[in-house]
């Protein structure tokens, strides 16, 4: 028997992994930040959910202590800062280390399109527009956006419908009207249907490849008339 595992990462390859493992009959524990995450996991005998985040020592003694014998990072494509931490565990310990690499989305690059390399970035190009602004890069950054001027009546948020995400949002000012409380993937026509409805005439997204919905993204802006800010990897 394989085993046990470790698969970090809440995003929909660790959860198609998680489900690989019970199919399979192969031991495994599965981290996840939040207790949402967890609920989206297969329940099996199987799988152990670890939820809540941990450092780098942390990661290094649970691999000795539960005796992993792979660690899968599936966590996603801009979780650096965690990827590093896992990954010098990983060598720490002496456990085989194995990163899924999410493909990047491509697109045109033209007057629809504005790539940036930050958060930052995309935050100084918004601050010098006028128009609303519609933002699918969940809660982490929303303390960024709100250095946007008038963000309070501009910026519409669409993060996950999960109490620590919105008591976020709502923290830092953003009001309920601005929130959209929602858990993807979101198909073209929703994503038209939203951007449409909130008047975007821009649409904040990553690079987060075809899982991710990327293209549904990018299409259904240019259906609704919006350019897309892009924060590449």
């Amino acid at each position: 028997m394989i085993g046990p595992v470790w698969i970090a990462g809440g995003t929909t390859e660790g959860r198609k992994l998680a489900g690989y493992a019970a199919r399979f009959q192969i031991k495994a524990y599965v981290s996840v930040a939040t207790t949402y995450g967890a609920s989206l996991l297969p329940v099996s005998p199987y799988i152990t959910v670890l939820e809540g985040r941990m450092d780098r020592g942390e990661m290094e003694e649970f691999l000795r202590e539960k005796g992993i014998t792979l660690a899968i990072d599936a966590t996603h494509p801009y979780a650096t800062a965690v990827t590093d931490n896992i990954k010098g565990a990983c060598q720490k310990a002496g456990v085989p280390y194995r990163r899924i690499n999410r493909r990047a989305g491509t697109y045109r690059t033209d007057g629809r399109t504005i790539a940036v390399r930050t958060v930052d970035e995309a935050v100084e190009v918004l601050s010098h527009t006028v128009g609303p602004v519609f933002l699918t890069t969940g809660s982490k950054n929303l303390d960024a956006f709100a250095k946007i001027p008038d963000y309070e009546n501009r910026v519409y948020a669409r993060i996950l419908p999960v109490k620590a995400s919105l008591e976020r949002a709502l923290d830092l000012g953003y009001p309920p009207s601005r929130i959209i409380g929602m858990q993807g993937p979101f198909s073209e026509q929703l994503n038209e249907a939203m951007f449409k409805e909130t008047k975007a005439r821009y649409v904040v997204t990553k690079n987060s490849g075809h899982t991710g919905g990327f293209q549904e993204k990018l299409k259904a802006a240019e259906r609704a008339g919006a350019t897309v800010i892009i924060i590449e990897r």
